[in-house]
């Protein structure tokens, strides 16, 4: 049975809806790279300050990254994502997908098309 509770975000204080995983459905956050340890505290996110989070704790791993680190990444062992998620993995430029670093790193290597923000 999936339960459904209203929780107040520890960042903004706004209210939002939390669903614990179930087999018929999932919580929303789980549609988001599992990159937060739960042992770092803090309670849960509004969807705003979650993704606002994610895309932080991604932009600072990116930033440590070497085109030699890359290859060996975290993005590539963790459970692939279904949907791709604007801000995190691609933005809109002119009407185009812009694929950020972390869509690339998820790829793994390289694919040779010259992108703007390849890490390899």
């Amino acid at each position: 049975m999936n339960t459904i509770k209203t929780k107040t975000c520890s960042s903004c204080e706004s209210s939002f809806s939390c669903g614990d995983i179930s087999e018929e459905s999932k919580c929303w956050c789980n549609d988001f790279p599992p990159i937060f340890n739960m042992s770092e505290g803090g309670d849960c996110l509004c969807p705003v300050c979650f993704k606002e989070a994610c895309e932080d704790k991604i932009d600072a791993y990116v930033e440590t990254l070497t085109p030699q680190r890359a290859l060996k990444n975290k993005a590539i062992s963790l459970p692939k994502q279904e949907k791709l998620i604007e801000g995190i993995d691609y933005y809109i430029e002119n009407g185009n997908y812009v694929f950020k670093p972390w869509f690339h790193l998820k790829r793994g290597a390289c694919c040779g098309n010259d992108c703007r923000h390849c890490p390899y």
